[in-house]
């Protein structure tokens, strides 16, 4: 089922994104209830895979009592804005994975959050946020019967890699967005101060890089550590996602480090824009400087000013100020203030 679909039960009313029924590596046709299901993931060789999205805490716990959630997982599973983890409760596994898409319209970054709960013969995934939507994972898992075949942790590897694998868009747009950055930065003729764009992409990198650093530890555990509900068969799936993670991680980190350089050549470009409009300043008051002390000297009323009285005199006084006055523009043209 692609789209929102309702169960029910007998006091609760628990909305549900698709419930299905795994035997022998392929999935049981027909719609199924949230009892049949947590009755399927008993029988030898059956698991169930149960997606929600966004559930309210009532939605989630009938979910969490049908299945026997640990309520520690129930409590985590609801809440969104946790950071990338994994807990092991019981023989059950919680894993935190932090979704991101890139969006052309507004050139910013859309983060979402993913819970999975892996126990013995099921999996339940909630999501929040609009990123990753995990209807074309289901399709292409059931395409792999030998891959479905390994169980609950199959499904977990399939949504962690489709997580990893939407970071590489996202890695891609922002690294244009640095590119244009460093371009409006270097750029002889600039229309404006790029700090706020500066400022919003260090922001988008700072939350990509507190969604895929973290999540480094997990996922090595994964294929390290011995898990009840991961077999050895999956070591290998996980051990090639988290080489996936530690590049996208690299790439992002190199990212923070680019946008505080192109941040602090802006500012040495505005130090110095700044420094060369002071010195236009000072050379045309130093070149205004020279009319306005000569004009001051004959605004004083002396009783006698020889000059005055000789027709060559304003010309004369004229020229003078003419000839200083180009005489300085020639000067601070030569030094570069002008």
């Amino acid at each position: 089922m692609s789209a929102r679909t309702e169960f029910g039960t007998a006091r609760l009313r628990v909305v549900i994104i698709d419930c299905a029924i795994y035997e022998n590596g392929t999935r049981r046709s027909g719609d199924h209830t949230i009892e049949e299901a947590a009755q399927a993931c008993h029988v030898p060789g059956c698991f169930v895979w149960l997606g929600l999205y966004e559930p309210t805490r009532e939605e989630f716990g009938a979910v969490g009592r049908n299945f026997k959630l640990h309520e520690l997982a129930v409590e985590d599973a609801i809440k969104a804005h946790q950071r990338p983890k994994l807990e092991v409760y019981d023989e059950s596994l919680f894993v935190v994975l932090k979704t991101a898409r890139y969006v052309d319209e507004s050139e910013t970054v859309e983060f979402g959050e993913i819970q999975v709960v892996v126990g013995a013969g099921f999996v339940v995934v909630v999501r929040h946020g609009e990123a990753s939507a995990l209807a074309e994972t289901r399709k292409h898992l059931q395409e792999r019967p030998d891959l479905v075949a390994l169980g609950p942790a199959a499904v977990l590897y399939s949504v962690v890699d489709k997580v990893i694998d939407d970071y590489v868009p996202v890695i891609l747009g922002v690294e244009n967005d640095i590119h244009e950055v460093e371009l409006e930065v270097f750029a002889s003729k600039s229309s404006g101060n790029p700090v706020e764009r500066i400022y919003n992409l260090k922001r988008e990198v700072l939350e990509l890089q507190q969604a895929t650093a973290p999540l480094l530890d997990p996922l090595e555990q994964l294929y390290t550590r011995p898990l009840a509900c991961v077999p050895q068969e999956t070591y290998e799936y996980f051990r090639d996602v988290h080489d996936h993670l530690q590049r996208a991680r690299e790439r992002v980190d190199t990212f923070s480090q680019l946008l505080t350089s192109v941040l602090e050549a802006n500012l040495t470009r505005v130090s110095v824009r700044q420094n060369e409009d002071m010195r236009k300043i000072s050379a045309w008051v130093a070149i205004a400087a020279v009319p306005t002390m000569i004009a001051g000297i004959y605004g004083m009323n002396f009783e006698h000013m020889p000059e005055l009285e000789q027709t060559w005199g304003y010309p004369a006084v004229l020229a003078l100020i003419a000839v200083s006055c180009g005489l300085l523009y020639r000067a601070f043209r030569r030094s570069g203030w002008l």
